[in-house]
């Protein structure tokens, strides 16, 4: 273990100031307990006391980082009181910094902070952070599509759509390198979608696709046919007009099941001054960043299949326009400048035809993305077959899309039919 110093803080650009404490030690899984109990009493000293029973749950919703909730149960303390004072311990997983930039998703977290969306971001350690423990029941892919759920997650992806702004920095400025010549690298990932300040879910992949494995022909030959492929889907859909401006809103980017959470009705009523709502919060921010709408909506639709890519539960044509609706009501209702004319169903409309037109992205995000992660991950799962899956789904959007599935007379996919189906 390092040698504790005091805390520091540490600078952020773009207008979201650092002051989160930065704390000079790792979580090491392999003694896991003794390392996260060094962070949290790190952090709150006040739990070295005799009286202290600190214990760690672990959370296992997710296939890249560890999560464990640290509390203490101190005697005459109520279950909410021990809740309040609990503590969400990240640690990043192996190799991960090649796929998310930390800086940038700290500036994240203190920008939902800002706006009411985020718990408290308490300190940054060496390969992870901790924050305030968000009271609430982690949702499994089944919630995703109950109604009452999917329509809290809606309302509550339309607030961070309509009042977060986008925050933009070149490359340079975003890893120190401001007065430097660009490198033929930096361009390529900040012009990967021309016109787009970056970053945004454009320049994401393409800083993924360069960071592909390349050791062999074979994998040379497939980095250069996914960027080949990559090209044609930015000249496709990175031009398309949205909501937000310059087509672009502050996108979640990983909406999945376990970044999901319900949250207790009297919280809710405090917060809201609603009870009969359900209302939900957003996790985990480290894919947080500046895209298309409709990429972000597509995105959480396909994880109601879940890990297991399950297609079978997609939402279908109805349920995405239930789900589109709420999302467009209360996005309007937020908006800081409202249209003095807006068209409402017009707005549906166009939003559900965008929804339509992305639902193949996501397959390659997270495709290219479990590509990478199969070479520098140690967690057991089998991101190679996931990487092909993603990929596939992609791949039969592609088909759909371009009309060559139709051509070739072959019959459509279970995700396209699914996709299609009514009710």
């Amino acid at each position: 273990m390092a040698t504790i110093t005091s805390g520091q803080s540490h600078g952020a650009s773009n207008g979201v100031e650092s002051h989160v404490r930065f704390i000079p030690l790792s979580y090491d899984g392999s003694c896991s307990e003794s390392s996260a109990l060094q962070l949290v009493t790190e952090l709150r000293p006040e739990w070295k006391s005799p009286d202290s029973q600190i214990e760690f749950v672990r959370f296992t919703d997710g296939i890249t980082n560890t999560l464990l909730k640290a509390i203490n149960k101190r005697p005459g303390l109520s279950k909410e009181q021990i809740d309040h004072e609990a503590v969400l311990l990240r640690a990043y997983g192996h190799g991960t910094d090649i796929l998310i930039d930390r800086q940038r998703e700290t500036q994240n977290h203190e920008l939902l902070m800002q706006h009411g969306l985020a718990p408290e971001l308490l300190a940054r350690f060496k390969n992870g952070m901790m924050y305030r423990y968000i009271r609430g029941r982690v949702t499994s892919p089944s919630d995703l599509r109950r109604p009452e759920i999917y329509l809290a997650v809606a309302r509550r992806l339309a607030q961070w759509h309509a009042t977060v702004p986008c925050l933009h920095s070149t490359f340079a400025e975003r890893n120190g390198l401001v007065g430097k010549t660009n490198t033929p690298y930096e361009a390529a990932v900040d012009l990967a979608a021309p016109g787009k300040p970056p970053p945004n879910v454009w320049t994401v992949m393409q800083k993924w696709l360069l960071a592909l494995p390349t050791e062999t022909e074979k994998e040379r030959g497939r980095q250069a046919e996914l960027q080949k492929e990559f090209v044609w889907l930015t000249t496709e859909m990175s031009q398309r007009p949205g909501l937000g401006k310059n087509g672009l809103v502050f996108a979640h980017c990983d909406l999945l099941s376990g970044n999901v959470i319900v949250e207790p009705k009297a919280d809710a009523a405090v917060t809201n001054g609603e009870g009969s709502q359900e209302t939900v919060s957003f996790i985990d921010y480290e894919y947080a960043t500046p895209s298309p709408a409709a990429f972000d909506l597509a995105n959480h639709f396909a994880e109601w299949g879940g890990f297991d890519c399950d297609y079978s539960v997609l939402p279908t044509r109805a349920q995405r326009l239930e789900f589109i609706q709420e999302y467009i009501k209360t996005y309007f209702r937020l908006l800081p400048e409202r249209p003095a004319a807006l068209d409402e169903e017009k707005e549906v409309k166009t939003l559900f035809k965008e929804v339509d037109k992305f639902r193949g992205a996501p397959g390659f995000y997270w495709g290219i993305w479990a590509l990478i992660q199969a070479k520098i991950s140690s967690i057991d799962f089998d991101y190679a077959s996931y990487a092909e899956t993603r990929l596939g789904e992609y791949e039969a959007w592609r088909a759909e899309d371009t009309g060559l599935r139709a051509k070739q007379g072959t019959e459509p996919s279970l995700r396209e039919k699914r996709w299609a189906q009514d009710e």
